[in-house]
């Protein structure tokens, strides 16, 4: 009896295990496929000016966003700037969408994985807030000039990036 029992514990247990492995897997591969859906987003709306290695055409006033976003990143602002260019907050994806397109992208241009996440809220706030001036505002970002805060920021149309 003893050993009838013991032997219902193990195999409970084991179906315990092989379920919380199996959730793992799937939770493991819906990340993996959220980061491809986020690699791809920024493929198909992102690199036709920011090249696929974000590069950027500075001859075209599209700059180098690996050596620019570690830099937008530092200020409250600059982070802000990065949903309110027009590419982002005027782009057909969802907020959630850019939310998960920023968030592959932060660490995959910085190395950096302690980069507060991008929340779909955070988002929308910001995409309300689009800039008028792009250039203007990210000199005045990178030149360290800016004392506004996100929510001050420039307003209307977009400009060009």
């Amino acid at each position: 009896m003893a050993s009838r029992r013991a032997r219902t514990l193990r195999l409970a247990a084991l179906r315990g295990l092989g379920l919380l492995a199996l959730a793992t897997l799937a939770t493991t591969a819906n990340a993996q496929a959220e980061l491809r859906h986020a690699r791809d987003n920024y493929l198909l709306h992102c690199s036709g000016c920011h090249q696929p290695d974000a590069r950027g055409k500075p001859s075209a006033g599209i700059p180098d966003m690996r050596e620019t976003v570690p830099l937008l990143l530092a200020t409250p602002a600059g982070r802000a700037f990065l949903i309110q260019v027009p590419g982002t907050s005027a782009s057909a994806l969802s907020d959630a969408e850019i939310a998960g397109l920023m968030n592959w992208l932060m660490p995959a241009l910085t190395g950096r994985h302690d980069v507060p996440a991008f929340s779909t809220e955070e988002v929308s706030r910001y995409r309300r807030q689009p800039l008028d001036d792009v250039s203007a505002h990210r000199a005045e970002i990178l030149g360290g000039g800016s004392t506004a805060t996100p929510d001050q920021t420039a307003r209307a149309s977009p400009g060009t990036m």
